[in-house]
């Protein structure tokens, strides 16, 4: 006998209006576009087609087919063992973002490839630039830790010709640095992004990828499935979340001149606080808090910036007047 379920919308509400990601998965039209998705698709307990979303592979899969229908990408894969990104909630950051720009430039979005964004972070999957690439012609600055990470990211850039020249990944070398290694002495950034590791130890990933297995699997004890929780730098950082954004934020304001608005989300609302207090003490002369949602699941953006109104009206005019 099948389960009843409460009908769903059409549409996922909470997600950004420009969100190609906002309709429910069309899975038949997803396994033409993409048919090694098509193994991975099944009748759920309310006799619809969908997948297994506490099965990583099947996740990885429908990633890929999302990304050729909406994105354009030929080719798109990650290292065994590594994160396997929500599609929607990353895009939701993109056009976000891009909504801070253009209220910034007098109510239009800066376009095309003159607008260069730094992604703290990129990881093997290079999600973020491929979004923001094919949506607003952005150019991306890719930076990882993750040698194995920045090598995926980048054979992805090199196997599809709509990023080639557009975004390019670069190793860094000191995990203490977020800036330092990446940004070239006088080179700019329009804006910088960071998704950061919100756990504090490897002990709090696992207890969360756990949780979350338990939430997404039927089973009461559903066994740990290695490949679903990510790297260690991308799930957990000595300190958690409150400490990386905090050093990224002292980091962030030697290269105030640098770049327009720093940003990075912030999973935890009790981080907030903490933020706040440091981007205070490090001066920072703007402030933006973009709430943001997916399903039950809440977050936000904070971005700052130390640039003073005069400087912001010359970035304008020398950068953002002609990429419209």
């Amino acid at each position: 006998m099948l389960d009843k379920k409460k009908e769903q919308p059409k549409e996922k509400p909470r997600l950004h209006p420009r969100n190609k990601n906002r309709e429910r998965y069309d899975f038949k039209l997803l396994v033409e576009i993409c048919q090694e998705l098509e193994q991975f698709v099944k009748l759920n307990k309310y006799n619809e087609e969908s997948i297994d979303f506490a099965d990583p592979e099947s996740v990885k899969m429908l990633n890929k087919a999302l990304l050729k229908y909406h994105y354009g990408l030929n080719y798109w894969d990650i290292p065994p063992n590594y994160l396997t990104p929500p599609i929607p909630g990353r895009s939701d950051y993109i056009h976000h973002i891009a909504d801070l720009l253009r209220n910034s430039n007098y109510g239009k979005i800066p376009l095309g490839e003159k607008i260069i964004c730094l992604d703290i972070g990129v990881g093997a999957n290079c999600i973020y630039p491929i979004i923001g690439n094919k949506e607003y012609g952005w150019s991306f600055i890719g930076s990882d830790t993750d040698s194995v990470a920045i090598e995926s990211a980048n054979k992805i850039i090199e196997l599809n010709s709509s990023l080639q020249g557009k975004v390019k990944c670069i190793l860094q070398t000191n995990p203490k640095d977020f800036f330092y290694g990446i940004i070239k002495k006088d080179e700019i950034v329009d804006l910088s992004i960071c998704n950061p590791p919100f756990h504090a130890s490897a002990k709090d990933a696992h207890l969360a990828t756990m949780r979350k297995l338990k939430n997404l699997s039927d089973k009461k004890n559903p066994e740990p499935i290695l490949n679903f929780g990510g790297q260690n730098n991308e799930l957990w950082y000595d300190g958690g979340e409150d400490r990386f954004v905090r050093n990224m934020i002292n980091q962030s304001k030697k290269f105030s001149t640098s770049c327009f608005w720093f940003s990075s989300l912030i999973s935890k609302q009790s981080s907030l606080k903490n933020v706040y207090t440091i981007l205070q003490q490090a001066e920072a002369i703007d402030v933006i808090t973009i709430p943001m949602g997916q399903g039950n699941k809440t977050s936000r953006i904070v971005a700052w910036t130390f640039l003073a109104k005069e400087e912001q009206k010359n970035w304008k005019s020398n950068r953002w007047k002609n990429a419209l």
